[in-house]
């Protein structure tokens, strides 16, 4: 039995497929994390959400900034953007089935087998892992909830906050959450982030720096897996105990899995006509 800990796939469930194919995955035995944003951009989102909800308990994913935008779409009623490819999955027959399954989602998970945190994007340098976990499952049981979460959704939007404070409250709150665990890249020293900046390390701005390499994070002493960061550049910082799993397969990139039993990495090559314009 082997697991493999999977970057962004975003609809290209083809690119999935040859990286299952490539590392012989079994799902009888075998069992998958995956870093979020399944959905979107790709021509194929509807057969990715298919797939791994048709896992099971052999899959765990964490929801992405793009899974949640999807999300909001059908709580709203909205088409969304063309680019975002959605109009399958909004129309599907086991649309309602699909989207259900995906809000119960984490937003953090931790596989005690292996040693590591996964989450979407990053996390704030004050959080320890078990405060991570912890935010996550307050934020993720507000989605779960078939209330709450349409007031979630009406407020989700915004880069406000853009500091972690224990004394958030309310809609605020939440924000704050969701948008560290799906949206970080680069922060300040104290912990403020940017969450417009998209580029790579080298470019960042005076001051930004990868959330990651925050001085004195206090999850450094944690093995973190993420994906978001398709511009990173490096996949594994071990000076920073991390593994950023989205190579950009979506841009002309390739698919990457990281398997946690010995450590191991694996990629498949973007097909031609799975590439999409590379994001400014």
């Amino acid at each position: 039995m082997a697991t493999y800990a999977i970057g962004d796939i975003q609809g290209c469930f083809q690119g999935l497929q040859d990286l299952l194919g490539l590392v012989r995955f079994n799902r009888r035995h075998d069992r998958l994390l995956l870093t979020g944003d399944l959905v979107a951009r790709g021509p194929d989102s509807l057969e990715t959400l298919r797939f791994v909800s048709g896992l099971g308990a052999r899959a765990v994913t964490v929801l992405g900034n793009h899974d949640l935008h999807l999300l909001a779409l059908a709580e709203k009623g909205e088409p969304g953007d063309p680019a975002d490819r959605l109009d399958a999955v909004l129309g599907a027959p086991d649309a309602g089935r699909l989207l259900n399954w995906l809000r119960g989602q984490r937003l953090a998970y931790r596989d005690a087998e292996h040693r590591v945190l996964m989450i979407h994007a990053g996390v704030a340098p004050q959080w320890t892992q078990r405060q991570t976990l912890a935010l996550a499952g307050e934020a993720e049981a507000v989605l779960g909830d078939d209330r709450r979460h349409r007031a979630f959704f009406a407020t989700m939007y915004g880069n406000e906050p853009r500091r972690w404070r224990d004394t958030l409250q309310g809609s605020e709150r939440l924000r704050a959450i969701v948008n560290v665990l799906t949206r970080a890249r680069v922060c300040d020293a104290d912990g403020n982030f940017d969450y417009r900046y998209k580029r790579g390390p080298s470019d960042a701005p005076a001051g930004l720096m990868p959330w990651f390499s925050v001085p004195g994070r206090r999850t450094r002493r944690s093995t973190l897996i993420f994906g978001h960061w398709s511009t990173l550049g490096t996949v594994h910082w071990p000076e920073y105990g991390v593994y950023g799993l989205d190579t950009g397969y979506l841009w002309g990139g390739s698919l990457t899995a990281l398997r946690l039993d010995d450590r191991r990495l694996f990629s498949v090559a973007a097909e031609r006509a799975e590439r999409v314009p590379t994001p400014a």
